[in-house]
C-alpha cells in the first residue's frame, strides 16, 4: 500500500512508537503501535482525521490479560464510530501493540 501522509504521534526510541499513515488517494487512515517489555497507556487524539467526517474505527489491541511471555496471543477486536475530535485510549501490554483502521462511515 502507498501512503499520502505519515505522522509519528508518540515515540521513545527503543521503547515504543505510535504512528498514523493515510492511505494514498483516500481519507482512510491506519494506526499502529508497539512497545518494549513495559506495558504502556497512551492517548491517541484523532485530529489527523478529516474534520466533519465520521469514521468507523476497527481496533485490534491487547486483551487485559495479554503478556508477551505468558499470554502473547490474547487480543480483542472492537469497532466504534469516531471523529477528528475523539481521543482513544491505547493500552499496550508488555511486548504488545495495536493496529487501528479508520474508514469513512
Amino acid at each position: 500500500m502507498d501512503w499520502d501522509d505519515t505522522k509519528i504521534i508518540a515515540a521513545e526510541p527503543g521503547d515504543y512508537v505510535l504512528i498514523a499513515r493515510k492511505a494514498k488517494g483516500t481519507i482512510n487512515w491506519f494506526v499502529g503501535a508497539i512497545t518494549d517489555e513495559n506495558s504502556r497507556d497512551l492517548s491517541l487524539t484523532l485530529d489527523f482525521l478529516e474534520a466533519g467526517n465520521t469514521y468507523e474505527a476497527t481496533i485490534y489491541q491487547d486483551a487485559a490479560n495479554a503478556d508477551w511471555q505468558t499470554n502473547p496471543e490474547a487480543y480483542v477486536i472492537d469497532k466504534k464510530l469516531v471523529t477528528s475530535k475523539t481521543a482513544l485510549p491505547i493500552n499496550l501490554a508488555k511486548g504488545g501493540g495495536c493496529a487501528i483502521q479508520f474508514v469513512k462511515h
